[in-house]
Order: structure tokens, then sequence, then C-alpha cells
């Protein structure tokens, strides 16, 4: 799974893995992401791209079984929308 972002400061669209390799800075504009965190922001993202990709093939497996049944999408991406909702939030200080 290719995890895309956007910086909260200069606006630009950023992927986890060019997050990754800055090593928890912004590519563009040099600053980090979460100043105090970046080590374990790095770790998050990289394990989140990992379960990501994990998650996404064995539910391709799943699907060419064809079983007799359907998956509750809310049971799999529920919680997932909480924590996105809240990354969506501007809580960068200007100024």
């Amino acid at each position: 799974m290719k995890i895309k972002a956007t910086c909260k400061r200069c606006g630009r669209d950023v992927m986890a893995e060019q997050v990754i390799a800055a090593g928890g800075e912004c590519p563009w504009d040099g600053e980090p992401f979460s100043a105090d965190y970046a080590v374990t922001l790095v770790n998050a993202l990289r394990d989140a791209e990992e379960a990501g990709t994990r998650l996404e093939d064995a539910f391709g497996q799943v699907a060419a079984l064809a079983p007799a049944f359907t998956v509750d999408e809310a049971s799999v991406v529920g919680s997932l929308g909480a924590s996105l909702a809240r990354l969506r939030q501007n809580l960068v200080r200007q100024g």
C-alpha cells in the first residue's frame, strides 16, 4: 500500500515513503512533521504501509476464493475513519 498525505504547512502532496526517507521531515519544506516524535512517526508510517499491503493481499486472496459471504466494510475500515478524520484537522499553528 502506498500512503499519500498532504503537508499542512506547504500544502504539497507527499508519499509516506518520502517522509520515511527524510527521517520524518517534509521533503519540500524541510520541516519535521512531528519534531519530538520523528522516529515514532517514521516507524508508524512504515508499519501502516506494510500492514495495509498485508491487508490488501489477504482480502485479495479471500475474494479470489469467492466465498459464500460478504464482508461488512465498516467492520474492516471503521476505526481507521476516526484516525484519518483526526489527521484531516488543521492543527498546525501558523506564525
